[in-house]
């Protein structure tokens, strides 16, 4: 029997595991025990209810969640005659890993004209196949700059029924030939993973007993669409989430997700409205940014009122955060209690160089994948089409490439793969492919031997799957002669060669772990690095790991810390300048999710000199919708960081940005002088506020403002007035 901890719940959650209905919608409040509850309805089901964890799906967003509520799970369950993961029908993880893997193992995929061995391809290689097909079928398109989005929308149907009002090209023809291709390639992007999951469980007549969604609100309408292919006579759905966390609109989430499942199934809402994570002050503040009249109550003490504080610009606002940062963790606050979060990943840059500086231990959430390093992202194409020939697309791209590849045209390389592949087919694709055609002969000696090597790659297989990580790595390697590919004459060869036996390594690794001594297993690694990622930088942030986490607001998101400092709420930044209405609420939302990562101590920060386009100088707007009686003040003001800091700034300035031009430093009594002439002229501007005079003549006038720094005006029309 396993362990059921659910004595230890509020009202609320039992409620929510208790419940009997077929399907039950559960609005969980940020910090209020979501996935406790999860775990806890799937503890109650297979306990109480003789649910076997076969006979459930387990819906997730991240692989991480679906990780931690398996591993939560495995721990739970550690004496049951049935622990997770044994003999899975359904499965646990994220839609699309689901249905990769039923596709996979239990749904008839063939039908569709696909092979079990397919492979998954990201939108930008579905955009690259379809230019191809636009190219050779001399095809009419307009707006191909809004190709991707025009393309999805055709695929998935979503224009269909409609009168075509739009641009009159041969869109419709492209898609129709694109599907086709695709099954031809033998590939599936993540949209073809839900709608042919979807097709084929609309004939299937078993359907899992039960359905259990985390994150429900962030579905969009293919997600929705696979819930309801699931979901058999007798099949009951348990789905938990937050309306006041979709923050993820432009990936597609759709609208009004609990108000569409509440009425399609007739479902229960509850609601989890406790907050066991920030304190009070924290918790009132962020009630300001609710969309909704929903409760949320907190169970903690007020705790410390929120610091705002106002920094001249970026520079100075990292030399400030780093000092404070160092001066908490000589108190005693671990690093990893501490957290930076920003709008966007650019601000990052400044925070890692002076953390970086002054010796403080960070960690950046930036996962930066297999497809953003060239070179991997060429050596996995390299494999795919050595796995899959029939991948003419991604062997095009290998034997064209300029930096890695053979540097041919389209043209050539796709002739002489096309002769290859009758070549290999004449010879079986399992003996030795290419001796010496006439076609290979034509190629250049690089772009033959390469094509050569990638269509005799399967008859090595087996023997190079056998071997451990690093003999892998090794065998590959000098299987393909990748040292000649790497351009050794150039700076980036040792840092393409680390990146290149690094994710041999994990492919090894991988394949030794799972035993996947078939092709098949090569094919379920690159189709979990397309699905997941693989962050072969290691630049994503670890809990265990004692550093400062810095990230922006949309990776925050299910994370907490003691510690917790938001910057740049200037507007353009925070929130971004918005083209509707809708687009503003979830800016609204997304500050919300950021102040309630908080559980402590809450920092916010606005700048006088933004330093970028865009961005109003002054405290955003969102300053002003937390109560003052809420605030704390103080800090570093921007006459202080503009005045007296100004040398030190700029020395900063050039020591970070290494690649900027070098600028002379100031004359440090000259400028001391000209402030103390001036420093005792105030004026005010009915734009920028009051300021002190710091240089005049007969006819210009330099004022520095309180709230928007230094501008010169020509006297005759600068509208000052002393005060």
């Amino acid at each position: 029997m396993t362990i059921s901890k659910i004595k230890e719940l509020n009202e609320y959650q039992k409620a929510a595991v208790q419940n009997e209905s077929r399907a039950c919608l559960v609005n969980a409040n940020v910090g209020s025990g979501k996935t406790t509850v999860l775990i806890e309805k799937i503890l109650h089901l297979h306990n109480k209810k003789n649910i076997r964890l076969q006979d459930m799906v387990v819906l997730t967003f991240t692989n991480k969640a679906a990780d931690e509520i398996r591993e939560r799970l495995k721990g739970e369950t550690a004496e049951s005659s049935e622990p997770v993961g044994s003999d899975e029908l359904w499965g646990f993880g994220t839609f699309h890993s689901v249905a990769l893997r039923l596709l996979k193992e239990k749904l008839s995929v063939e039908e569709l004209g696909y092979t079990k061995d397919f492979f998954v391809i990201e939108p930008d290689e579905e955009l690259e196949i379809a230019e191809s097909l636009i190219s050779e079928n001399k095809l009419k398109i307009k707006y191909k700059n809004r190709l991707k989005k025009r393309l999805e929308e055709e695929m998935s149907g979503s224009s269909q029924g409609r009168r075509k009002t739009g641009p009159q090209d041969d869109l419709s023809e492209l898609a129709g030939l694109l599907r086709e291709e695709k099954r031809r390639q033998d590939k599936m992007t993540f949209q073809d993973l839900l709608a042919n999951a979807c097709a084929l469980l609309r004939k299937e007549r078993r359907k899992p007993a039960w359905i259990i969604v985390d994150e429900v609100q962030d579905c969009d309408e293919w997600q929705l669409e696979m819930i309801d292919c699931l979901m058999g006579e007798k099949t009951c759905l348990f789905a938990v989430g937050d309306p006041n966390q979709v923050i993820y609109s432009w990936r597609g989430s759709a609208f009004q997700v609990f108000y569409t499942l509440k009425t399609k199934y007739q479902a229960d809402e509850l609601s989890l409205p406790v907050n066991y994570r920030s304190g009070g002050i924290i918790l009132e503040a962020a009630r300001r940014f609710l969309q909704s009249s929903q409760e949320l109550t907190g169970v903690r003490e007020a705790g410390e009122k929120i610091a705002v504080r106002n920094h001249y610009d970026p520079f100075q606002e990292a030399d400030y955060l780093s000092d404070k940062i160092a001066e908490l963790n000589s108190r005693g606050i671990p690093y990893s209690d501490i957290a930076v979060f920003y709008r966007l990943q650019s601000q990052s840059g400044i925070l890692e160089d002076m953390m970086a500086r002054k010796g403080i231990p960070y960690e950046v959430s930036l996962k930066k994948t297999i497809k953003d390093i060239p070179v991997l992202n060429w050596l996995v194409k390299l494999l795919r089409f050595s796995l899959n020939p029939r991948d003419v697309q991604a062997g095009v791209c290998v034997l064209c490439d300029r930096d890695y590849g053979a540097g041919i045209t389209v043209k050539e390389a796709d002739r002489y793969i096309r002769a290859g592949l009758e070549e290999a087919a004449d010879q079986g694709l399992d003996g030795p492919v290419l001796a010496g055609t006439g076609e290979e002969r034509k190629l250049s000696g690089k772009a033959g031997i390469l094509l050569k090597a990638m269509l005799g790659f399967r008859n090595r297989w087996k023997e190079y799957s056998k071997a451990g990580p690093e003999d892998f790595a090794d065998r590959v390697m000098e299987y393909f002669d990748l040292d000649t590919y790497l351009r050794p004459s150039f700076a980036s060869f040792a840092a393409d060669r680390e990146s290149v036996r690094e994710l041999l390594k994990i492919t090894g690794d991988y394949i030794c772990e799972e035993g996947a001594e078939e092709l098949a297993g090569m094919g379920e690694f690159l189709n979990s690095s397309a699905l997941y990622g693989i962050n072969i930088l290691k630049k994503e942030i670890h809990s265990e790991t004692d550093s400062v986490k810095l990230m922006t607001l949309h990776a925050s998101k299910g994370l907490e810390f003691s510690y917790v400092f938001i910057i740049g709420v200037n507007y353009g930044l925070i929130p971004l300048r918005t083209k509707s209405f809708e687009e503003e609420e979830e800016e609204r939302r997304l500050f919300f999710v950021g102040m309630t990562r908080a559980k402590d101590h809450l920092e916010i920060s606005w700048y006088t000199s933004p330093g970028q386009p865009n961005v109003m100088p002054g405290p955003g707007r969102y300053l002003n919708m937390i109560p003052a009686h809420l605030k704390e003040g103080g800090g570093i003001g921007p006459g202080q960081a503009a005045a007296s800091g100004e040398v030190r700034l700029q020395e900063l300035k050039r020591e970070i940005l290494k690649n900027r031009e070098k600028k002379e430093e100031p004359n440090i009594k000259e400028e001391s002088s000209k402030e103390e002439s001036s420093s005792t002229k105030r004026v005010s501007h009915k734009k920028y506020g009051p300021g002190t005079v710091e240089k005049e003549d007969d006819t210009m006038i330099t004022v520095l403002f309180d709230d928007y720094g230094r501008k010169e005006f020509m006297k005759m029309f600068s509208e000052l007035e002393s005060i």
